[in-house]
């Protein structure tokens, strides 16, 4: 696990609910050392974060703070959304379909494009045709307002039947390899563990066992049952992943806040309208 994808988990799970999504450098290297994480890297890694948009920072004397800013904020929303909600919806049997065409100029932009489409749950067909069997054309178009498109166009459509519409599914996603990740993820993360990790134990494992997860919301599209293969693991790994997270609660925020000095809030979950922190220093 990287120390970026550290710094996201921490902030998403834990930080977001302290001072309202603001931490203190000397606290971050305290916690991303638990990872075997210098504090040198931590101070560069979050400078590039800042650099990247996702905090602004406040000094108080010679200490820096770092404070989730509004795109950070939007990130830690959609992201746990992504995590913990999902759809369980009979399917419609219709498909949203987005096709593009960016000049070759504009490389860069089409990338970004392609990452966002992903993140949505849209599924490559062919080079320039996304699909998603939810309904997220509105989304879809937000991504390419402004974009240097030569074309974007958005449309609906349905197969001829169920066995085409598992076929469009296994070519835009690689089932077979995200059931295997699945499989492998709960063997790893989700047996019985004696005795159970306490205390920054507890925050260690809670820490790993989220970052790991976050991988597959940028991978599963959260299918309708209908398009999933028969041995599907996604379901379970979901299941398990929410029991043994939950378990670690109590054990891994007390040891944050140990760390922190702050206890949490929870009723913090969103920022609040004078989150929109400027630099201070």
């Amino acid at each position: 696990m990287k120390p970026r994808a550290m710094v996201f988990t921490l902030f998403g799970d834990y930080l977001r609910y302290i001072g309202h999504g603001e931490a203190k450098l000397g606290a971050l290297s305290e916690l991303l050392g638990l990872f075997d994480v210098d504090a040198g890297t931590t101070r560069v890694v979050m400078t590039r974060l800042k650099k990247d948009g996702w905090f602004d920072t406040r000094r108080d004397g010679r200490e820096t703070s770092y404070l989730l800013s509004e795109k950070g904020w939007r990130l830690m929303n959609e992201g746990r959304a992504r995590i913990f909600v999902h759809p369980d919806v009979k399917w419609s049997g219709e498909w949203a379909m987005v096709s593009y065409r960016f000049p070759d100029s504009e490389r860069a932009a089409r990338e970004a494009v392609r990452k966002q489409l992903s993140w949505l749950g849209f599924g490559q067909l062919t080079p320039s045709i996304w699909m998603s069997p939810h309904d997220r054309i509105a989304a879809a178009e937000a991504l390419f307002e402004g974009a240097p498109t030569n074309s974007a166009d958005m449309f609906y459509s349905r197969g001829r039947s169920l066995e085409q519409d598992r076929d469009i599914a296994r070519r835009c996603w690689d089932l077979d390899a995200l059931n295997e990740d699945y499989r492998a993820f709960i063997a790893e993360f989700c047996g019985p563990t004696e005795p159970e990790p306490t205390g920054v134990d507890a925050l260690i494992q809670r820490v790993r066992i989220a970052g790991a997860y976050r991988l597959f919301p940028f991978r599963d599209p959260d299918l309708p049952i209908e398009l999933l293969p028969a041995d599907w693991r996604g379901h379970q790994a979901h299941e398990e992943f929410t029991r043994v997270y939950a378990g670690l609660t109590d054990e891994a925020e007390s040891a944050l806040e140990r760390i922190t000095g702050v206890e949490m809030d929870r009723r913090t979950d969103y920022p609040p309208a004078s989150v929109s922190a400027k630099e201070t220093s």
